[in-house]
């Protein structure tokens, strides 16, 4: 899914959550009249930025093979860009540069602060438990879809909250994610215990109770979606599965935060893993996307190789048992780009979502984006059924034929990379839910950045059984990750902004609720606009982020910073909560509050969880982990 970002380059392009990218790749050529051994005076180019114009633009601006392009820099991280100038492939063109000037350079890129002693910034419990805390709750939510059915849905066992206390909810405590201007990791929540991703890549065990953490686990770059909990060695040995933005998955132990394994399922350089991987059996299911769609800004690069899919791996090692890929095997097209590069199809239809399991039927299905290269296949902007066992690909339902786009569409208009249908980019980014009507028959839900909901029937090979249009939606419109199941509504939340591009653009963010029986809108409750004038485009009262829902409620964030929580029956807002803006934490650190986007509110043992702050896209940065409770204690 691919959102505008304004701020990093002169014109105004579309970038998703970027992927982590190892920069293992070197320029190729010399600055002009710039020796690699003669090191920049300070008193000319004493910011990262002057560094960058002065050794890097040439290359990482410019169409020069195999050069990372300067938007990939943020999610891979400034620790990341030094360890490259210091001791990788990028150590000729960092020469003659002082620690003082890669470090600011690093940051620069890096877009934060480097890491230094992320523990040293927290607050840690007194005690450590080498097992289950004696007294603690055993409930739990250990997965981003709160269910294998991807329903988004709570219990009221589980949710330990009523539609009569949410009212009474109280800001109960904040932690601040250090080194980190988003937060968009969703908690999930065991005996007690928060397990949460950050954006350095930091996982923290957390006390639910009091925000103390208990462990860390650095891995290589930001791990920005929901673990999975889950056995791996025996029933009574649980391991914390998760991927990053370089295309790693981990296991590691849920005690301690001990690395179990760890290992990278597809080889493609571009991989990066968005979605939470889904743990159902032995197996974890892992989905795979990439942030070629940016590398093909460049007309020197290749466009495209990287094809999206589902890799199933063993919990025990690791181990790839088989990879479902979205597309076929990328050949050349007997065409070039402007630079005379060869052209390769088809590619992307990446998957974003996490995988959702149909025990009943042994298959997963999962939603795609859009293809990188003309031309476009069959499975873009598709929902697909794969056989849990092998892999195979059951059947597809494309909502949308020719969708190819990548950002040399922005950089410079058709030509270059840019696919002749240059769009319009409706991918499916959030996970489908399996649903069962009151006469047992089952339906898969599902939505686009078209706006459109619908509804797929899993027997008769994803034959469409309802669709609706509920909001204008576009590339940075419709559904994007937030929907959620409450009985027999099917709740989806609207994005629809276009960040200035267009004045006549008319969109309709907010809740609807719609029956899942025949796609027909119950009720719509518009987004309400906190923005403070003069805030936007940062600011924006579009509905990208995903929801969640108890009996009685759905709780969902904006754009804006506002958290709300909604009633089921009519949508009416029962308690909002403003997140955008600074808070004192547990540590004694301040945090920040900014955009809720990405991922959604967890509500347990009568704590509501959610995150505030998104850096991409020019949306409002923050780093807070916010929890509330009935009484604040």
């Amino acid at each position: 899914m691919i959102y505008p970002i304004g701020h990093r380059i002169n014109v105004i392009k579309y970038a998703c959550v970027i992927s982590a990218v190892l920069i293992t790749q070197s320029c190729g050529k010399r600055i002009a009249n710039v020796s690699p051994t003669d090191p920049i005076p300070l008193v000319e180019a004493i910011s990262g930025e002057e560094l960058y114009n002065e050794r890097c633009a040439d290359c990482h601006d410019g169409p020069v093979a195999r050069a990372p392009h300067k938007i990939v820099f943020p999610l891979l991280g400034p620790e990341h860009v030094l360890a490259s100038m210091n001791d990788g492939i990028m150590q000729a063109q960092a020469a003659g540069l002082t620690q003082v000037q890669k470090t600011r350079l690093a940051e620069y890129l890096g877009e934060r602060p480097i890491q230094r002693n992320t523990e040293s910034k927290l607050l840690f419990c007194d005690e450590k438990s080498d097992g289950v805390k004696q007294g603690m709750s055993a409930t739990e939510i250990r997965s981003w879809g709160m269910s294998p059915e991807n329903t988004r849905s709570i219990s009221s066992d589980i949710a330990g909250l009523t539609k009569s206390d949410v009212g009474q909810l109280e800001l109960k405590w904040a932690f601040a994610y250090p080194n980190a201007k988003q937060a968009r990791s969703q908690p999930i929540v065991s005996q007690g215990e928060i397990f949460v991703g950050s954006h350095d890549g930091t996982i923290y065990s957390l006390d639910l109770e009091t925000g103390c953490a208990n462990w860390t686990f650095n891995a290589d770059s930001e791990v920005r979606h929901a673990l999975s909990l889950g056995p791996w060695e025996h029933e009574k040995s649980e391991a914390l599965f998760f991927g990053d933005n370089a295309g790693n998955v981990y296991a590691i132990d849920r005690l301690d935060g001990e690395l179990i394994w760890k290992t990278r399922p597809n080889d493609h350089p571009d991989t990066v893993i968005t979605g939470s991987p889904k743990l159902y059996g032995d197996k974890l299911y892992v989905p795979l996307s990439s942030k070629e769609w940016a590398s093909a800004a460049n007309p020197a690069y290749g466009c495209c190789t990287f094809r999206g899919g589902v890799a199933a791996l063993n919990t025990f090692d690791g181990a790839t048992q088989w990879i479902s890929y979205s597309t076929d095997e990328p050949a050349p097209t007997g065409q070039v780009n402007t630079e005379n590069v060869p052209l390769m199809a088809p590619s992307g239809a990446p998957v974003w979502n996490s995988p959702t399991i149909d025990a009943k039927r042994n298959r997963l299905y999962v939603g795609t984006g859009e293809n990188y290269s003309s031309p476009a296949s069959d499975t873009s902007d598709a929902v697909l059924a794969i056989d849990l066992e092998n892999g195979e690909l059951l059947w597809h339902y494309q909502t949308l034929e020719k969708d190819a786009w990548n950002m040399a569409c922005y950089v410079g208009g058709p030509g270059g990379n840019c696919p002749s249908e240059n769009g319009p980019d409706l991918d499916i980014g959030a996970s489908v839910i399996l649903a069962n009507l009151d006469d047992g028959r089952d339906i898969i839900l599902a939505g686009t950045k078209g706006g459109s909901v619908f509804a797929l029937d899993p027997d008769q090979s994803g034959v469409l059984l309802w669709e609706n249009k509920i909001g204008s939606g576009g590339l940075a419109g419709g559904v994007h990750w937030g929907m959620t199941l409450l009985n027999d509504s099917l709740i989806a939340a609207i994005a629809d902004t276009d960040f200035g591009l267009d004045p006549d653009y008319q969109g309709f963010p907010g809740l609807y609720s719609i029956d899942i029986d025949d796609g027909k809108v119950n009720w719509h409750s518009p987004a309400e606009d906190h923005c403070p004038e003069g805030s936007r485009p940062m600011c924006d009262h579009g509905m990208s982020a995903a929801i969640t829902s108890i009996p009685g409620v759905i709780f969902a964030g904006s754009y804006d910073g506002s958290f709300m929580a909604y009633d089921d029956s009519t949508g009416a807002i029962l308690w909002k909560f403003l997140t955008n803006r600074s808070f004192e934490t547990i540590s004694g650190a301040t945090a920040s509050g900014g955009s809720i986007e990405g991922d959604g509110p967890v509500i347990i043992d009568g704590t509501v969880l959610i995150n505030s702050g998104y850096s991409f896209g020019t949306r409002m940065q923050g780093n807070v982990l916010l929890a509330f409770s009935a009484d604040g204690n």
